[in-house]
C-alpha cells in the first residue's frame, strides 16, 4: 500500500496515509533507486492491466479473490451501479473496512467485503451464490498465485471452473509471473519485500513459461480469452523510471525479458 501510494491509483494515497497516521505520509520522489522505481511502476501497471481486461465486458456482479489493500471495488463502485465482493482473509477484512469507513465515498454500485480463503470450495461458492445476482460473473486476483503450491493452484483453478460453467463469465488474473533469471542487479532489491518474497519462497512457484502457465489453466478447462496490452506511457511513475535508467540497465532489462502477463479467462466449451 505504501509503495502504491507513490501512484494515482485510486484511492492509494489517502490509505497510505491513514495507515501511517499519525506520522504524516509523505512519498518520496527524488529517490534515486532504479529498482524501487521498477517495482513502483510495475505495480501501478499491474493494477491497470485488470481494469483494462475489466472495461469491455457487460458483467455486472464481480467477485475480488485476496484483494488485500487494493480498493478497486471501492473505485469501481463509486463510478457504476454493480455488484462487487472483495475477499481476503478475516483480519484483512477487517483492516480494510475500518480504512473504507474512514474514506467513506458516496457509491453507486454495491460493495460487500467479506471473509474468504479462496481454496475452501464450499465458503467460496455460498458467498458467489448468496452475495451475487443470478447472472454472468467476473473473478479477479491480483497476487494470489505466486504464494501457490502447484496442486493449490490447480484446485482453485478447478473451482472457478465450476463457477464459471454454472454462472458464465471470465476470471482475470493478473499472476502469470515467470521465474527470472539471477544477477540482474537492478531488480535484486535487499528490502523488506525481498525478505518476504524470499520468506514464502515466490520465485519457486512462478511458472517456468508462459507455455506452462497455459497448459496449466488449459488442463484445468480453462482457456485465454484476451491478454492485456501494457500501456507503461500512460503511467504516472513511469517518468521517475525513465529519468534514472542507464542504457545498462535498459539492456539487462531487456535481457531478462517479458516476465508477467494479465490474463483473461473463462471455461472451455
Amino acid at each position: 500500500m505504501l509503495l502504491k501510494g507513490f501512484t494515482t491509483i485510486p484511492y492509494a494515497r489517502k490509505a497510505a496515509e491513514l495507515v501511517s497516521a499519525p506520522e504524516p505520509y509523505e512519498p518520496d520522489y527524488t529517490v534515486k533507486n532504479p529498482g524501487f522505481w521498477m517495482r513502483v511502476v510495475h505495480f501501478e501497471a499491474r493494477y491497470h492491466s485488470i481494469n483494462q481486461l475489466l472495461a469491455d465486458l457487460p458483467v455486472q456482479n464481480i467477485i475480488e479473490l485476496s484483494s488485500g489493500f487494493s480498493f478497486r471495488g471501492l473505485s469501481l463502485c463509486e463510478q457504476q451501479d454493480i455488484n462487487y465482493v472483495d475477499t481476503d482473509l478475516p483480519g484483512i477484512i477487517e483492516t480494510k473496512r475500518q480504512l473504507i469507513s474512514q474514506l467513506a465515498p458516496e457509491l453507486k454500485g454495491n460493495l460487500q467485503l467479506l471473509p474468504l480463503n479462496a481454496l475452501d470450495e464450499e465458503q467460496f461458492n455460498a458467498i458467489v451464490d448468496r452475495h451475487l445476482p443470478s447472472g454472468p460473473i467476473v473473478i479477479v486476483n491480483e497476487g494470489l498465485l505466486m504464494y501457490l503450491e502447484w496442486e493449490e493452484k490447480q484446485r482453485l483453478c478447478q473451482i472457478i471452473r465450476k463457477i464459471l460453467q454454472r454462472r458464465g463469465g471470465y476470471w482475470i488474473t493478473a499472476d502469470i509471473y515467470l521465474k527470472r533469471q539471477r544477477g540482474n542487479a537492478v531488480l535484486e532489491q535487499p528490502d523488506q519485500l525481498s525478505e518476504f518474497l524470499e520468506k514464502h519462497h515466490v520465485e519457486e512457484k512462478k511458472f517456468g513459461s508462459f507455455e506452462e502457465a497455459e497448459a496449466l489453466f488449459r488442463e484445468q478447462g480453462l482457456v485465454i480469452d484476451k491478454e492485456a496490452k501494457p500501456d507503461y506511457g500512460s503511467l504516472s511513475t513511469i517518468r521517475y523510471l525513465n529519468a534514472l535508467l542507464t542504457p545498462e540497465m535498459r539492456r539487462q532489462a531487456g535481457k531478462s525479458g517479458r516476465i508477467h502477463a494479465t490474463w483473461r479467462l473463462r471455461a472451455a466449451e
